[in-house]
């Protein structure tokens, strides 16, 4: 049994908190933290049992290792900003913590996603004896461990990976995203990115379409080609990839709005001078924008991510999609949330559960197909993200 300290209580931080407290025998105390104490004490009120809540600056080092050093936590559950990743990095191999993230870090001044700022501290965690687990969320997270489970079960080799994020649900607001604003918009408004035959290929944010039929009659949705961290790591990690790419469903009416606050700039990330002060459009449309956390009751329908995986087996090409269905409204009946936030936050816990019970273990910075993937589907499908295998194809 361990401590665990959950830095960030936007959505996911509320599902990763309800997830743990669902599990004394690994996550005996608990601490919560959050720039915003009282947010915090309203998920600690919803929880089956008593946890600590504590007010922390994660951009303040100095703070964050006071409280690590006051609570003495065996792991950090990073679901704060992405900008803040390397400040919890430095502050956990200050205070000699384990750290676990669910997104990779990103500048807040440049739109740019990549691992190598922090795979930049492997020797450091390892010369510490600490682990570093990156983006145990689901995309980063479980699409790389359904690549990795595909490849030992069901393949002697991969070369061709389709990873496709879809919800196919409704919040029933003119626009909202279903997580943090800031970071979403910034991600679908940048430039598409895959992986081709050793070299990235690049494209024009959104300008790439593909029409998906989802599985057990879920209808039918656009999916477009994007860049998102886990390529970076799965072409690194796992040998053979001769393409891989990533779709994210979106609907029309959601485009719309984002070609719109595009035209006008505000979702520039740069500062613009306004009244004798600064403002970065994003951030201010971030403020005028319904708070995630809030849509969890107004949500219905339900999410489907997963990974088609194209390879060889005995001799034989073969193709599989590996896949989890989701849905929003029993979410929320469990844990407050709507499923965008579920399935971050739950992979999240299984991915510290595999730490703390020694199924993963590491001295450096890993990334989540380095490890088995068999107990964390077992754990997924223990904790409320049932994995599905269909063999065949699905996608082109």
């Amino acid at each position: 049994m361990a401590k665990v300290l959950i830095i960030g209580a936007g959505g996911v931080g509320s599902v990763v908190a309800h997830k743990c407290a669902q599990v004394p025998e690994v996550f005996k105390e608990i601490c919560l933290a959050s720039r915003t104490l009282s947010r915090c004490e309203e998920i600690a009120r919803q929880l089956p049992r008593k946890i600590r809540t504590a007010q922390v600056d994660a951009d303040n080092i100095p703070q964050t290792v006071a409280l690590m050093r006051a609570f003495k936590p065996q792991l950090l559950i990073n679901v704060a900003l992405p900008y803040q990743d390397l400040n919890l990095m430095e502050a956990c191999l200050e205070a000699g913590v384990n750290y676990l993230d669910t997104a990779n870090y990103e500048p807040p001044d440049t739109a740019k996603f990549e691992y190598s700022w922090q795979w930049a501290y492997h020797d450091r965690f390892k010369d510490a004896g600490l682990m570093a687990l990156l983006g145990s969320g689901f995309d980063p997270g479980v699409t790389s461990v359904y690549c990795t489970y595909g490849l030992k079960h069901y393949f002697d080799s991969i070369d061709t990976i389709d990873i496709i994020d879809c919800n196919a649900g409704s919040h029933g607001q003119p626009f909202a995203t279903n997580f943090n604003p800031e970071i979403n918009i910034r991600e679908v408004t940048a430039r598409g990115r895959y992986y081709q035959d050793g070299k990235w290929v690049e494209t024009d944010p959104l300008s790439v379409r593909r029409r998906f039929n989802l599985p057990e009659n879920l209808g039918k949705l656009n999916v477009y080609l994007m860049y998102h961290e886990e390529l970076e790591s799965l072409v690194r990690h796992i040998p053979g990839i001769k393409r891989a790419r990533f779709w994210m469903s979106f609907s029309d009416n959601y485009l719309k709005h984002l070609e719109v606050l595009q035209n006008v700039g505000m979702t520039r990330i740069d500062p613009v001078p306004f009244q004798g002060q600064e403002i970065v459009p994003l951030k201010f449309l971030k403020a005028l924008l319904p708070d995630p956390a809030s849509l969890g009751p107004l949500t219905k329908g339900k999410t489907c991510i997963g990974c088609q995986l194209r390879g060889v087996k005995d001799g034989r090409r073969r193709t599989i999609y590996i896949y989890n269905i989701c849905d929003h409204e029993a979410c929320y009946r469990e844990v407050k949330s709507q499923a965008i936030s579920y399935t971050t936050g739950v992979p999240a816990m299984v991915g510290a559960k595999m730490m703390l019970t020694g199924k993963w273990r590491g001295e450096g910075v890993f990334n989540m197909e380095q490890f088995d993937p068999d107990p964390f589907i077992a754990a997924l499908d223990k904790h409320g993200l049932p994995t599905q295998v269909f063999e065949g194809e699905v996608f082109r």
